[in-house]
């Protein structure tokens, strides 16, 4: 399995990201995929995650109406639209995949948003 986020970077805030995650070495359209963040000092948290079809998905309260995540099961990527950032929005994002028994991670695409 493998995972590689892009499209962080620093942002202002009201500003808007769209972060990427590629994957490959399982069956991409058969499995519920998620992004989590990871903030200096802290425990990391699921942001939002979406099932294999797209047909479902949830949000954390913090990103509710800003966030949206989705997929392309014929391109094997997800995506995470970041609109209306806020500084504690800061983070390492990263997208995740539960198979066959284990979580695997990405190495993360940092998020800064500072004026």
């Amino acid at each position: 399995v493998q995972l590689v986020e892009s499209g962080g970077g620093l942002v202002q805030p009201g500003g808007s990201l769209r972060l990427s995650c590629a994957a490959s070495g399982f069956t991409f359209s058969s499995y519920g995929m998620s992004w989590y963040l990871q903030a200096p000092g802290k425990e990391r948290e699921l942001v939002a995650a979406i099932i294999h079809t797209g047909a479902s998905i949830n949000y954390a309260d913090s990103v509710k109406g800003r966030f949206t995540i989705s997929r392309d099961n014929a391109r094997n990527t997800l995506y995470l639209q970041m609109d209306s950032l806020k500084p504690e929005d800061t983070a390492v994002y990263f997208c995740s995949v539960y198979y066959q028994g284990n979580r695997y991670w990405g190495q993360g695409t940092q998020v800064t948003v500072s004026s």
